[in-house]
This record gives C-alpha cells, sequence and structure tokens, in this order.
C-alpha cells in the first residue's frame, strides 16, 4: 500500500512543530496518601496535567526498559525498523541498579507503538516500499503526539514492548495463528506477540469444569484482565435453577454462577493496577432465570441501602446504650439495670424500636460492665469504593438483555410470554411480556443495568449470518459479533480536524486519517495474541476492527450547534457515514493487496447485503429498497449538515461497495462507537464517544 504525508514533511523530524517541556505528575488517594508520584516525565507542552497524569500513571511502562538499546538485526528489515534489545557492552559498565527503569518521554512510547505497528506492517507486506513504511511509521507518531488519534489502552500497555526493548514476560497461556501455516500456536512469552485487543466476546457453555464451560470461562476472563481487557459473554445455554442434571439432583441455578464470576472480576484489576475488570453479562429474554438476573443489582443496591442505614443507626444506638450505661449521675449499682436507670431503658427500648438485636444489646451491656466507655462500629456509606458495595454483588459487570422482535411484539400487544428450560425446551413459566417489560424498565430506572439489546436488529447487520448469530457483546456493547471474537479500538479526536477558521470540518484530513488507523488495527490482528484457541482462530477468521471516534460533544459546543438538533444528528450521522465506508474502502484496499479475511467468500452475500445497506442510509432519503430488514434504519439527512459532509458520506460508500465487489475486503467488520474514557482523557478530550458534556468538573 501507498502512503503519503499529511501532517509530517519529508527530510525533517517528527516532532519539529511540537514542543516537548518536563512534567509533575502526582496521584493521591481518597485520603491524601500518595499513590504515583513523579517529576521528571517529558510530553508535550500543550498537553493537559490531566493527559499527562494518564500517560504517566497508566500508561507510561514501569520497570524492565533499558537505558542502552542496540537493534538486532533481521535480513530484510531496514535498520530504521529493526527491533532493539539491551546493549550489554554498555550496561555492564553501569551500577546494576541503575541499568533498567522507567518509560520517562511520551516519545518512548509513541515509537514503541508506531514502531511496532510498521514492523509487523513491514513484516507481512502491507506497504508497496520502504519509503511508504516510513511515512507510515511518521505520521502515525505525529497523530499521537499530536492527541489526534489514540489506540485502546492493552495496547499502550503491551504492543512494542518486545520490538522496543526486548521484554518478553512469562507466558500466560496465549495463543496465536501462524500466518503461514495457518495453525493455532502457543504463545511462548508475553509480549513477542502482545495483547492489543481491548473488546473480547467468549461463549461458556453449560458444563461446570471441562473446556469451554463454566469455570473454565472465568479462567479466560482472567487472563484477559490482567492485560487490560474486558470481556462479554451470553450464558442463555446455562441451565436455570432447579432444572434437572445428569447425574441426579437439580442445579442451584444461573445466578449462582454469576455471582462466582463477579467475585472473581472484582479481585482482577485490569492491567493489574490500571483500572477495574470490564465485564458484561448477557441474557436471552426467555431465560428461566430472567427475573432474578433483571433484578439482580436492584436488590443489590437496596442491600447497600441497608447497609449503610443499618450500621449508622446501630452505631448511634448502641453508643447511646453505653453512655447511659456509663451516667455518673446515677448510682453505680444501677446504672446497668433498666428499671433503675430511665436513660439506659430509653436507649434500649429505642434501639428494640430500630430492630437491633437482642445480641447486640447484651453485648454492649456486657461492654459496659467491663468498664468500656466507647464502642467503635464500622459504618458505610454509599462510595462504591467503601466496603458496603465490596460486600454485595453484581458491581463488576455490565448487564443486558436480549430482546427479539417477537418479544417487543408481545409487549405492545399484552400478550403472554414464556419462560423455556435449557435442557429440553419446556416452558418453565409464563408471564404477561409486559409485566417483564416493566421489571426491565424499573431495575434500569433503579441501578442503570439491565441494558437491552435488541437481538434480531442486531443480527439483520451480521456481516457473516451463514457462521452464526451474534448473541452477546464487549462490556460497553460497541463491539457486537459472533462469539470467541476480539476486537482491537482505536479513536479519532474530531476537535483535531477542525478547519483554521474553527467553523469547518477538514474531511480530506478526517479520510487520511481513518485510513491509517484502518490499517493500524489490521496490522493489530496479524501481530496479536488472544487468551485462547477459539478465540485466535476465529478472530484470524474474521479480522473485526474497532475503529471509532471521540468529542463529538466539543466539536458541537465549538461549532454552536445544540446536542439535540437535528443538525447535531446529521453531522453525527455524516461523521459516522464516513468513518465507516472510509475504513470498509481501506479494508478492500487491503484485501486487493493481502486477501480478504478466511471467512469472506462463505459470507459474500451476506456481507455485501449489509454494505448496500449501508449505502442507502448514506444517501439518505433519496435511495429505498432496504434488504432483509425488518426495522428501516433512520437515513442520513443530508439537508441538515454541510455539503461536504453529506457528499464525502456518499462517496465514501460508493467506493467502499464498488471496490468490495472488486476486492472483498479484509475485515468482516471496522468500526464502532466506543466510550473512550482513559484514551479520551489522554487526547484531552472533553467529551467522550457520542455523549454530551455532562458536567463542568468530571472525576475519572
Amino acid at each position: 500500500m501507498k502512503f503519503t504525508r499529511r501532517y509530517t514533511r519529508e527530510n525533517a523530524g517528527v516532532y519539529d512543530d511540537i514542543s516537548f517541556i518536563t512534567w509533575q505528575s502526582k496521584l493521591t488517594g481518597p485520603s491524601g496518601e500518595t499513590i504515583f508520584e513523579s517529576s521528571d516525565i517529558h510530553a508535550p507542552d500543550d498537553w493537559s496535567q490531566v493527559a499527562v497524569d494518564v500517560l504517566a500513571q497508566k500508561y507510561l511502562r514501569k520497570a524492565g526498559v533499558p537505558v542502552a538499546t542496540r537493534p538486532v538485526w533481521e535480513e530484510g528489515v531496514p535498520v530504521w525498523l529493526q527491533r532493539h534489545e539491551p546493549d550489554w557492552d554498555v550496561l555492564e559498565k553501569m551500577p546494576e541498579d541503575s541499568r533498567f527503569g522507567a518509560e520517562r518521554d511520551a516519545r518512548m512510547i509513541f515509537r514503541r507503538l508506531a514502531g511496532c505497528w510498521t514492523y509487523w506492517g513491514w513484516k507481512y507486506s502491507y506497504f508497496d516500499s520502504e519509503h511508504d513504511a516510513r511515512v507510515f511509521f511518521d505520521e502515525l507518531q505525529y497523530m499521537l503526539a499530536a492527541q489526534m488519534a489514540a489506540p485502546n489502552s492493552p495496547q499502550w500497555f503491551n504492543t512494542g514492548l518486545f520490538w522496543a526493548y526486548s521484554i518478553k514476560g512469562k507466558p500466560q497461556g496465549h495463543y496465536f495463528v501462524d500466518t503461514e501455516s495457518g495453525e493455532i500456536r502457543k504463545s511462548q512469552s508475553a509480549y513477542e506477540r502482545p495483547q492489543p485487543h481491548a473488546c473480547f466476546i467468549q461463549s461458556v457453555n453449560d458444563d461446570l469444569v471441562n473446556e469451554g464451560g463454566i469455570m473454565d470461562l472465568w479462567v479466560r476472563e482472567a487472563r484477559l484482565f490482567k492485560y487490560g481487557s474486558g470481556t462479554g459473554t451470553n450464558f442463555s445455554k446455562i441451565r436455570g435453577d432447579a432444572e434437572n442434571l445428569s447425574g441426579g439432583g437439580v442445579s442451584s441455578g444461573l445466578m449462582s454462577f454469576l455471582k462466582i464470576g463477579d467475585r472473581a472480576a472484582g479481585a482482577i484489576k485490569s492491567g493489574g493496577t490500571t483500572r477495574r475488570a470490564a465485564k458484561m453479562v448477557c441474557l436471552d429474554i426467555d431465560h428461566p432465570d430472567i427475573e432474578s438476573f433483571i433484578n439482580w443489582k436492584v436488590l443489590e443496591e437496596q442491600k447497600v441501602a441497608s447497609l449503610v442505614t443499618g450500621s449508622k443507626i446501630c452505631e448511634r444506638r448502641l453508643n447511646a446504650i453505653m453512655k447511659a450505661a456509663r451516667d455518673a449521675s446515677v448510682d453505680e449499682d444501677d446504672r446497668l439495670k433498666p428499671k433503675k436507670n430511665p436513660a439506659l431503658r430509653d436507649a434500649i427500648m429505642q434501639a428494640r424500636r430500630d430492630q437491633i438485636p437482642d445480641a447486640y444489646i447484651q453485648r454492649i451491656l456486657q461492654f459496659a460492665a467491663q468498664g468500656f466507655t466507647e464502642l467503635k462500629l464500622e459504618t458505610y456509606d454509599t462510595d462504591w469504593n467503601n466496603a458496603a458495595y465490596q460486600t454485595v454483588s453484581g458491581q463488576n459487570s455490565n448487564n443486558s438483555v436480549r430482546l427479539p422482535n417477537k418479544f417487543m411484539r408481545a409487549v405492545e400487544r399484552n400478550e403472554e410470554w414464556d419462560l423455556k428450560a435449557r435442557v429440553d425446551g419446556r416452558t418453565v413459566k409464563t408471564i404477561k411480556a409486559r409485566d417483564l417489560w416493566n421489571q426491565v424498565d424499573e431495575a434500569a430506572w433503579a441501578s442503570a443495568d439491565p441494558g437491552v439489546q435488541f437481538d434480531t436488529t442486531v443480527n439483520e447487520w451480521n456481516t457473516c449470518p451463514l457462521d452464526g448469530r451474534i448473541e452477546a457483546s464487549n462490556p460497553c456493547s460497541e463491539y457486537m459479533f459472533l462469539d470467541d471474537t476480539a476486537c482491537n479500538l482505536a479513536s479519532l479526536n474530531l476537535i483535531k480536524f477542525l478547519g483554521l477558521n474553527r467553523r469547518s470540518f477538514d474531511v480530506e484530513s478526517y479520510r487520511h486519517a481513518i485510513r491509517l488507523w484502518t490499517v493500524v488495527l489490521d496490522i493489530s490482528v496479524q501481530m496479536a495474541q488472544f487468551p485462547s484457541a477459539a478465540i485466535a482462530k476465529r478472530s484470524f477468521e474474521y479480522r473485526t476492527l474497532g475503529l471509532g471516534y471521540a468529542n463529538l460533544g466539543t466539536l458541537f459546543m465549538v461549532l454552536g450547534i445544540p446536542y439535540d438538533s437535528s443538525a447535531a444528528r446529521a453531522w453525527c450521522g455524516a461523521l459516522s457515514a464516513i468513518l465507516t465506508g472510509e475504513s470498509y474502502h481501506t479494508s478492500s484496499e487491503m484485501a486487493g493487496q493481502l486477501g480478504t479475511f478466511p471467512g469472506y467468500k462463505r459470507n459474500i452475500e451476506g456481507m455485501l447485503r449489509v454494505i448496500r445497506n449501508h449505502r442507502r442510509a448514506a444517501y439518505g432519503g433519496t435511495l429505498d429498497g432496504y434488504e432483509g430488514l425488518t426495522i428501516r434504519p433512520i437515513s442520513l439527512d443530508t439537508s441538515m449538515c454541510s455539503k461536504v459532509l453529506a457528499d464525502a458520506a456518499r462517496d465514501v460508500w460508493d467506493e467502499a461497495l464498488a471496490l468490495g465487489v472488486q476486492n472483498g475486503y479484509r475485515n468482516a467488520q471496522a468500526t464502532v462507537i466506543a466510550p473512550t474514557g482513559t484514551i479520551g482523557l489522554v487526547m484531552d478530550c472533553d467529551t467522550t464517544g457520542i455523549e454530551p458534556d455532562f458536567a463542568l468538573s468530571k472525576y475519572k
């Protein structure tokens, strides 16, 4: 492939137009304790303190980085692109404790990311020439430094550590596909092939301990969380409460296993100390345990409220008893006798009215008799970091219910809905669909879960329908595809594509960036390792990508477009259409040079149908004839956005379809709209994915 410069200049330094300065970074905990501190971080001077803090505290490698490196010769690889190893001729002359350290300069991480992508792209013939590879390398480094784009967190954590520093790490049970033989191989280290994927969808079978079963899933999830990734699973195959077991007896039900998985996720922070585990739990609306699932978090929230309220009442009432029992105005022999000590009697009666257990009342009286004057009782609050939330279950996952059109029609008509046993399919309960829907609504209102996933619509836009149904999503639901596949993400910072007058959008720069980062993400599939053999095989077979954008809300504020307006929806639609159309066009360009994804030929008709439907939507109301859709999509309102955007949206889809018919596609999926939490901060985005600015002061 050929690449041209847009942000860098030939025979000039990548960072000639970017000034780097020394920053300090300090992270303190809720009680003021210092968690992280560094005074020598080098980063661009126009970054904010928040962006520098995220880079320093989350992404820069903390250990194992050699202070001197040398290139490792490899036949056919340009010298500037060769990977590096510790230069022991230099290191052995240094004190042992100073030979290795941490990344302190942002340029180090920009180089290791862009260098690793370019290296693997070179190895697998993505570039027409060495010049194209160098342009690719330079443009990506500049975009990272200029906060124009950022890959998902696992790339920052893992990518390039072996290429830049020869950091291997112990193998963690990952697998990869040998592209020469097509065989699945077990990884021999943690970083020679990194884990760059953030989003996983994993299957689970109705089996307790065998491979692919419930307990095996917790191990696979742990492997993902350790390296900063998230995972989602549809648990609808697991039998419900009281269904028969093959060995006799009955099942303890799905919820008992979900609580185990929730605890396991809570014990493993993603990426070590980087963030909480990211986990999605999906369940079909006809599962026997669906009502318990819907109301799971509601009941747990009630438990938290009870713990908070009860702990404070208990502390107050028991200490009131203690105080009355130590009242110096009452004769010492009578202080512990309620009949002789009116204050003690009243305190005990109030405690009993507030349901304080008699055992606690007796205990406090015994403490008083032993001379204690105060009782220390732990109280709780509603801070999600507090012990109250650590006591209850359901706090480490997003939950969603899968809703087919059949169920929604039953809701509209107030019909009955059957809950089906998983083993034999018999009806175990019949409930009004509207009543079940109301439970979903009330639970989401009370606890923000469960979310809803419209199963029929999702599968009508499935690019590979012959290979299975889409059953689940990743934790934030931007990635929906077949089970046992993965998606690596990157997002473009929309505000960086405004023209110099801050009133127009630079479409050509946007398309240039989309093309570059689509290639980055496809290379990332090529170089990746995966947490199971099944995911390695299927991710290679479909090569699913997740290019997206961030900062849409900020773009609208700068342009003076009300977020909740027809113009904003049209701009959002046009930008999304250009994103996906240009990415699929690039995918088809790669397919012409490198080949289609292995599953394409089986699904050519289904995928081209989806591409044609996207093109129709991009043309607005001027094209009819959507194919195979039950629900007609809301097409682009070309009259409400700029003509340049509307024309570009049509052009990219014309090109994506035409070249796709000729070459096919390299990727079964190309784009997503991710929440861009941490990477949004490192790009100094004021708003995340497509959300408005919800507060002037935000806490992450």
